[in-house]
């Protein structure tokens, strides 16, 4: 029997740390929690000081009593659970159930699942701390204080199957406002004038910039017509050339946020996948001769630091690859705001395993986010890129137009990785020619265009963990599960990547911000934030924190209970009968959204979705419309509303006019800007629209 008995989260990470720690240690795996507290019922004592009632999660009765025997049989036993709150809370439990003292040196912990890493980490044992155990715990309390209060009454007053937390409320708050806001806003009309113009055999684009002295707008037609009219000829001096270089510095390395944001941005991947696959990544993947190691560290981080070890190593690998002029020139990351900084940030465990070795043996989307995290790694210890950046004014009259152009005069970090935008410019870099101040220019051609002021864009996932992070609300690891909440209980739905909030959310989000403003007020969640991160530091009793909050609290859900009134969601006729009983359709309103269901429930259970019709005739059997439907990846396409009978798709929206050139089906093909109208059976295309 080994002498030492290890215990971890997962049964991956147990073998590739038992391989590293040799015959005398034995390595188990406690697949997660095995106590915590209980799902039927709210599990705090509040009468007692807020005492959580912790149980042996149902399930893991034969894991906890295998982890007792092999810790019976062990000279120590070593907690190394993940080394974040909740993981210190784990060992935490671990240890009362297993009759391990708290205070002795029991505990271990790892940022990264590499040989080294782990070794170096047994020669350091400390006790559990247990004002990290008494932060996740306060946590824990505050969110069954508030999901299983709430949620009740909602299910009373509302229907069954409802919730309202405390991170969950503000992100469906953001994107209700964020809709509301959309729905107030009226578009205002602008125009933008673009001139093309030569110099020498090459051409280059300006903007209309104003009259020479100050920046004037067009708000219309009239204005365009004014400007257009002072134009004399072709001719345009440059009358002011501005030369600058320009230094761009590379985003520091991922922190859980951050990866979530890129790997959205990026790769197109969910929150929850993201998560799922760093998680793969940081437990360990068989590399080969190697065996199984750790890829990257720890991935619920919000910290940017590095440790000195990796800092070596990347230059190193920077100096040798691309050159010593592409190395950082001295330390740039900083702390993030309220960030606990508790270890490094994600990045690979040894850059020597670059993403062209290890690409056979990881699955496609392992490598993807890998190769993802490799990059902005190496790109963050690279030198800043310079660019050359230039400002032609060109002047005919009382007429200037601007141009600029940049050009990369050294890449720098940008030879590996360039951040990844929310929102992409229609402006591309581009190089203007060789141009001297008085210089004549001529132009080609110069082109009108209308405009409309945009509202501002729906959230998608990664615009709303940004956001939540910027604000203060929640911690890295609530992300994921904060957006698939919400979308689970039918609160949002997605439309084109974006939250939409459904009826059903709307009406969750006001009761709430009637009866409990205090949990979607941003500034107070925000603040709680603040108050639950300093029990962690010692500042504050977890106990204390919960108090201040739930006096008031109780006091807002007994008002709820008596004066909420009863919210009845009565069902809309559908204006069509059932096809297998003859009743009335009617509408009614789901998890999803709405759906059609026949009104003689339950004798009759037909069900089916509410087809958007697009006003076009079916072009295979010209008798039904085509309507627009969802794949099970919610992804938009069109088909015909006599499906089995007729057997159309087309994942492009049909229009309803004929192709000019062969009479074929026109269809909207979407760009990754704007649109474009193309036949589906020839050749032909209009021109891309905006």
């Amino acid at each position: 029997m080994a002498d030492y008995l290890v215990i971890v989260e997962s049964p991956a990470k147990a073998k590739t740390i038992e391989k590293y720690l040799g015959k005398k240690y034995k390595v188990k795996a406690s697949v997660g929690h095995v106590i915590d507290l209980p799902r039927s019922q709210m599990g705090v004592d509040v009468e007692h000081g807020y005492q959580p009632k912790y149980i042996t999660i149902r399930g893991k009765g034969p894991v906890l009593q295998e982890l007792k025997t092999a810790a019976k049989k062990a000279k120590k036993v070593f907690l190394a659970s993940d080394p974040d709150r909740e993981g210190e809370a784990i060992a935490w439990h671990l240890a009362q159930a297993l009759g391990i003292d708290e205070n002795t040196d029991c505990r271990v912990v790892f940022n990264e699942i590499t040989k080294d890493a782990i070794v170096e980490s047994f020669k350091h044992p400390r006790p559990i701390n247990r004002d990290r155990v008494d932060a996740q715990q306060a946590r824990r309390v505050l969110d069954r204080l508030v999901g299983y209060n709430i949620s009740p009454i909602l299910w009373k007053k509302v229907k069954k199957g409802l919730s309202a937390g405390r991170v969950q409320s503000v992100a469906l708050r953001l994107i209700i406002d964020r809709e509301n806001e959309i729905r107030v806003f009226k578009p205002e009309e602008y125009w933008s004038i673009t001139g093309t113009f030569g110099k020498g055999k090459k051409e280059f684009t300006a903007g209309y910039h104003g009259d020479g002295k100050k920046k004037v707008k067009l708000p219309d037609r009239a204005s365009v017509d004014k400007v257009l009219g002072q134009l004399k000829g072709d001719e345009f001096e440059v009358a002011e050339l501005i030369k600058k270089e320009r230094r761009r510095n590379p985003a520091p390395p991922f922190t859980t946020s951050s990866l979530q944001q890129e790997a959205a941005r990026k790769l197109n991947f969910r929150a929850r996948k993201t998560m799922m696959l760093a998680q793969q990544l940081y437990e360990g993947i068989n590399v080969g001769k190697e065996g199984s190691v750790g890829l990257i560290t720890y991935m619920r981080t919000d910290s940017t630091r590095i440790s000195d070890t990796a800092k070596k190593e990347a230059g190193d690998f920077i100096d040798s690859e691309y050159g010593k002029e592409f190395g950082a020139p001295g330390e740039r990351q900083s702390k993030q705001k309220n960030a606990q900084d508790a270890h490094e940030a994600i990045r690979p465990t040894s850059v020597l395993r670059t993403p062209a070795s290890l690409k056979a043996v990881l699955s496609n989307d392992q490598f993807k986010l890998y190769r993802l995290i490799w990059e902005r790694f190496i790109a963050s210890r690279m030198a800043p890129a310079v660019l050359d950046t230039v400002t032609a004014d060109l002047v005919q009259g009382d007429v200037m137009f601007r141009a600029t152009g940049s050009q990369i005069k050294f890449p720098g970090f940008m030879k590996v990785y360039v951040e990844g935008e929310d929102d992409k410019s229609d402006e591309k870099e581009k190089m203007l020619p060789p141009m001297e101040k008085g210089d004549i220019v001529k132009s080609v051609k110069v082109e009108p265009k209308q405009h409309f002021t945009q509202p501002p864009p729906r959230y998608t996932e990664a615009r709303l963990v940004k956001t939540l992070e910027e604000l203060g609300i929640g911690r890295p690891s609530t992300y994921a599960p904060t957006l698939d909440t919400i979308q689970k209980r039918g609160y949002v739905s997605l439309d084109a990547k974006r939250f939409v909030p459904t009826e059903l959310g709307e009406i969750v989000h006001s009761l709430v911000q009637e009866f409990f403003p205090e949990i979607i007020d941003i500034e107070f969640t925000a603040e709680m934030e603040k108050d639950l991160d300093s029990i962690e530091e010692g500042q504050n009793r977890w106990v204390e924190v919960i108090d201040s909050f739930y006096k008031d609290f109780e006091k807002r859900l007994k008002v709820a209970d008596e004066e909420m009134e009863k919210v009845v969601i009565k069902d809309e006729p559908a204006g069509e009968d059932c096809e297998k009983c003859g009743s009335p359709m009617v509408i009614k309103l789901g998890r999803y959204g709405k759906f059609m269901a026949c009104s003689n429930f339950p004798d009759c259970r037909n069900t089916k979705p509410i087809l958007k019709k697009i006003g076009v005739t079916c072009p295979k059997c010209k008798e039904g419309e085509v309507v627009e439907r969802k794949s099970k990846t919610k992804r938009i396409f069109y088909s015909c509303d006599r499906y089995p009978d007729c057997d159309f798709i087309s994942w492009d929206k049909p229009i309803s006019r004929p192709c000019p050139k062969c009479s074929g089906m026109l269809v909207e093909k979407k760009l990754k800007k704007g649109k474009q109208i193309q036949c589906a059976d020839c050749d032909y295309k209009e021109q891309p629209q905006q």
